[in-house]
């Protein structure tokens, strides 16, 4: 209901969710409704995996039970088989290898951005609480519904202290911007603390101008239990 898709449409994004990590699924509508009526308390780890992805959410804020974490991994043959006992065996490092992720970033942040106002003349900060869940190297980031009138979202990778992605803001109907979708290109650099991440962001504007302006987000808490994140499901106050 929060993403206001039918029990089709969120399987066919469970499915698409899949494909998008490597963890290809056949989630369809029956499964849709046994989740919802409490018929599976523990979804397999791709289904999990695919959950909160589509969800912006922690599993175990969905309802369900913790999940194993089990993780596909190459097996050397030119295929990937899934890691015995829900183990996570060590990649084997190769000439096109990433660099490990330094730290994890999931937890409650504080999203903090500017941009001007053509239309009101003025520099304005866009303020959310967002979930972070980190799956490896990607990073998937979701506004708690509470804490602002607009839905954010964004897409990242993470490769050292460097963090690339692309961002979605949809805007609620009875707002100034009348629920329109703005989306674009971000990029953070992590401080060494691991607790701030700072950066710019660039998005389309009137005319088909190119727009920026300064984004960061502001580590608040690692948990990301029912509790916690019911804690920041409010509007942050302004500094």
């Amino acid at each position: 209901m929060g993403l206001r898709l039918s029990q089709d449409d969120f399987a066919r994004e469970i499915r698409a969710a899949g494909d998008r990590a490597g963890l290809p699924n056949d989630a369809n509508k029956r499964l849709v409704q046994r989740w919802e009526a409490g018929a599976i308390t523990s979804p397999r780890p791709a289904y999990a995996r695919a959950l909160e992805m589509v969800t912006g959410l922690p599993i175990e804020s969905l309802g369900f039970a913790s999940v194993p974490q089990a993780r596909v991994s190459a097996d050397g043959q030119g295929g990937h088989d899934l890691d015995p006992a829900g183990a996570i065996a060590p990649p084997t490092p190769g000439p096109t290898s990433r660099p490990a992720p330094q730290g994890n970033y999931s937890g409650v942040w504080l999203s903090r951005y500017e941009y001007f106002s053509s239309g009101r003349d003025g520099t304005f900060t866009g303020l959310h609480y967002v979930v972070l869940l980190q799956h490896g190297d990607r990073l998937t980031v979701r506004s708690l519904p509470g804490s602002a009138d607009s839905t954010l979202t964004m897409d990242l990778a993470v490769e050292g202290n460097v963090v690339t992605g692309t961002w979605s803001e949809q805007t609620a109907t009875g707002s100034y911007y009348r629920g329109a979708r703005y989306f674009g290109a971000i990029q953070l650099l992590a401080e060494p603390t691991g607790r701030r991440l700072v950066g710019k962001w660039v998005g389309f504007g009137k005319d088909m101008d190119v727009n920026s302006g300064p984004w960061e987000l502001i580590f608040q808490d690692a948990s990301t239990t029912k509790a916690t994140l019911a804690t920041y499901d409010r509007p942050p106050e302004s500094e």
